[in-house]
């Protein structure tokens, strides 16, 4: 001990704390829901259906003066 007859004063220990990292990989887990839609549009789809007529006309008395031209037309002498 030391030579002052004093009991040394002892005190308590102080300590230095070196921290470090590591990565450590944590899975996260993210669902992603994929919805395909199906959107049904009407569109109108037109059809046509033919339909013929026969048609009797009747154009009277053909005489003189008429021709296939029309009254008086170029069919007409004088």
């Amino acid at each position: 001990m030391s030579g002052y007859g004093c009991k040394p004063i002892c005190c308590p220990p102080q300590y230095c704390v070196r921290d470090s990292y590591y990565q450590r990989a944590i899975p996260v887990i993210h669902p992603v829901v994929t919805i395909n839609r199906q959107n049904i549009i009407d569109v109108p789809q037109h059809y046509y259906q033919p339909i013929s007529r026969n048609v009797v006309v009747n154009q009277g008395f053909q005489g003189q003066g008429y021709s296939a031209q029309g009254f008086l037309g170029r069919g007409y002498r004088m």
